[in-house]
């Protein structure tokens, strides 16, 4: 028997929506990761962009557990000299929700150019509304289940 590995014309690409109201930071990066990178079909093949597109909604909902709001940091630099610049958790949440989901995704996807692309096909929202109504996306629990 011969090992299976897909070909460009054996992938099929779904749009799913993931509610992020009430779940867990973590879960649902890890949940979203694995649809991005295409984990959770039998077909896997790890060198192939064989995931589905994702859309999370109520980024701004997101739970997280501990006292993470005040001891967890980001932390970016600017490239220039005194460009280092560091942001608590509580304040990336209420300034931008949208970024702490697509920071804890991309943590979880390789770092390599299959997953800068793996990564494009994720679309983060603070809110409830998505442009996204005409790919007719299948709603997916965000809650653990596959």
């Amino acid at each position: 028997m011969k090992t299976f590995s897909a070909t460009p014309a054996d992938i099929e690409k779904k749009w799913i929506l993931i509610d992020a109201e009430g779940v867990v930071l973590g879960r649902l990066a890890s949940i979203v990761a694995m649809r991005l990178r295409g984990k959770h079909k039998p077909s896997f093949t790890p060198h192939m962009d064989m995931g589905d597109n994702v859309i999370v909604i109520n980024a701004e909902k997101i739970k997280v557990t501990g006292n993470k709001l005040e001891s967890k940091h980001y932390y970016r630099h600017s490239g220039y000299p005194g460009g280092f610049r560091e942001e608590k958790l509580s304040h990336l949440l209420e300034r931008r929700p949208e970024e702490v989901v697509r920071r804890a995704v991309k943590g979880m996807v390789p770092h390599t150019r299959l997953g800068t692309q793996q990564m494009r096909k994720l679309k983060v929202y603070a809110g409830a509304e998505h442009p996204h109504e005409a790919q007719q996306p299948v709603p997916a629990p965000a809650g653990g289940a596959n």
